[in-house]
């Protein structure tokens, strides 16, 4: 079974993809960047206050499921700059205090909006 998921308490898909999809017992998310879903607009100030943004819209798409970061199993962190590392860092340990899923991060040369942060996520649904 498949089924999409999506939430106006993240931001609205800015291309054919859906926020998250069901399956198998699993949420799959897209990768989430900072835009506040109020306005449209991309997280005024640092790499800090786009991860808090991007972990808000990742923690919507959990709540609009019933779910919690605790039931996420994976991430990916994608950054424009590996100098950002321990500010990203610092701001995801606070959502995921304990437990912390598996997680990758990678430096990349450019995201969308050019923003500075995107992270996607698998939870568990079960």
């Amino acid at each position: 079974m498949r089924k999409v998921i999506n939430t106006e308490k993240a931001p609205k898909a800015i291309g054919p993809y859906s926020q998250a999809v069901e399956a198998n017992g699993f949420l799959f998310a897209s990768g989430q960047i900072p835009i506040n879903p109020e306005t449209g607009i991309v997280a005024e100030g640092g790499i800090e206050q786009q991860t808090k943004q991007v972990l808000a819209n990742v923690e919507a798409i959990l709540k609009e499921k019933g779910l919690s970061f605790a039931a996420v199993v994976k991430t990916t962190v994608f950054i424009t700059d590996m100098n950002d590392f321990a500010a990203v860092n610092a701001v995801y340990g606070e959502a995921f205090k304990t437990d912390p899923p598996a997680r990758s991060c990678v430096q990349v040369c450019r995201l969308p909006k050019d923003v500075s942060v995107e992270i996607e996520f698998v939870a568990l649904c079960r």
